[in-house]
């Protein structure tokens, strides 16, 4: 008897998306026990077949538009792998056969409109909702994202699953750096508040590590000007050496669906001193130092003084969280749709 096909869009690996990137890439490795124990096949529909980890089919798809991939050259292909059901991010494509479940991370371009440039602005407002009520099922990340679906969505709940994210392997503890600089982790962008994590950088006298794609160019500059060392994109490896050479992680952000930095600075060993965010204080626990803006300076002193205590409390920490864990959530909720 043959399987029925679950078909996951993985346009996003090799192309330096960040969250949305190590969200798809994770989940892949761990999906093949937990599909094959369901009785599900998986393949992963990207431009970079050679990415797809083993244990999933990989089916390549090259369109330059993003737009004629989803309305037209997607659903084609769904139709001639014969899917059972599709899993993307964000959006649905029109004129789907099958059923389709969709990852939203956040609703930051909802709440804090402003943080957002107006042309992805308008795009996630055309296209998030429309794929969330069509969605057989709607995945997010966090307790927080899943009170905002159902809120300015009026989504029932029970059709909003929390699958949290986990933690890559590659980040653990190792031989620690100097300890002479602090970091920020995640695009640079408004809504990720590096120049807040700049300014307690300076206070404390330490200077600021910055690691993450420059989405924000004028803002990447001003950062630079005020003496912030921008890293880019980094790779995972790359990032694991950066948390813990770190003295500790400074995730100031004004919104944030999970906060995926504070979990992996706390499996490197890393101290973490996080803005007030839902979603921050949700995946911290009582693991990281937890301040208002203003009080940013002084919880990296607290941090620097409670390291040992921390570094404790932040390992036990990560280690509740697990993409095997993540994988299995999202496969049940396969069998659910596809049970219906």
């Amino acid at each position: 008897m043959t399987q029925p096909l679950v078909v996951v869009d993985a346009d996003v690996l090799g192309r330096e998306r960040t969250g949305d990137e190590t969200y798809v890439r994770n989940l892949l490795r761990e999906l093949p026990p937990h599909a094959a124990a369901a009785g599900l096949a998986v393949a992963a529909v990207t431009r970079r077949p050679e990415l797809v980890p083993a244990g999933v089919r990989p089916v390549e798809l090259r369109t330059r538009s993003q737009e004629l991939r989803m309305l037209w050259t997607l659903p084609r292909l769904l139709r001639r792998l014969g899917a059972a059901l599709v899993h993307t991010q964000y959006a649905l494509p029109p004129g789907l056969r099958c059923p389709g479940v969709v990852t939203i991370h956040d609703l930051s371009f909802e709440r804090h409109a402003g943080l957002m440039g107006r042309r992805d602005r308008l795009v996630f407002r055309a296209v998030v909702p429309r794929a969330a009520r069509r969605a057989a099922r709607v995945l997010t990340v966090s307790e927080r994202s899943k009170r905002d679906l159902v809120d300015l969505y009026g989504l029932p709940p029970a059709k909003v699953v929390v699958t949290p994210n986990g933690v890559d392997p590659v980040f653990r503890p190792g031989p620690p750096g100097a300890r002479d600089y602090l970091l920020a982790v995640g695009a640079v962008q408004e809504r990720k508040n590096q120049l807040a994590a700049l300014a307690a950088a300076r206070e404390v006298g330490l200077p600021l590590v910055v690691a993450g794609p420059a989405k924000d160019a004028a803002l990447a500059e001003r950062l630079r000007g005020e003496g912030a060392r921008l890293e880019g994109y980094v790779t995972t490896e790359r990032l694991a050496e950066l948390y813990r050479g770190a003295a500790c992680l400074i995730q100031a952000s004004r919104y944030e669906g999970f906060g995926l930095p504070v979990l992996e600075a706390m499996a490197c060993g890393t101290p973490v001193v996080a803005a007030p965010d839902p979603a921050l204080v949700e995946v911290a626990g009582a693991a990281a130092v937890v301040v208002e803006e203003a009080q940013l300076a002084e919880g990296v002193r607290r941090a620097l003084r409670e390291r040992e205590r921390l570094v404790e409390a932040g390992l036990q920490r990560a280690r509740a969280f697990s993409w095997a864990e993540t994988a299995r959530r999202t496969v049940e909720a396969y069998r659910e749709v596809l049970a219906a």
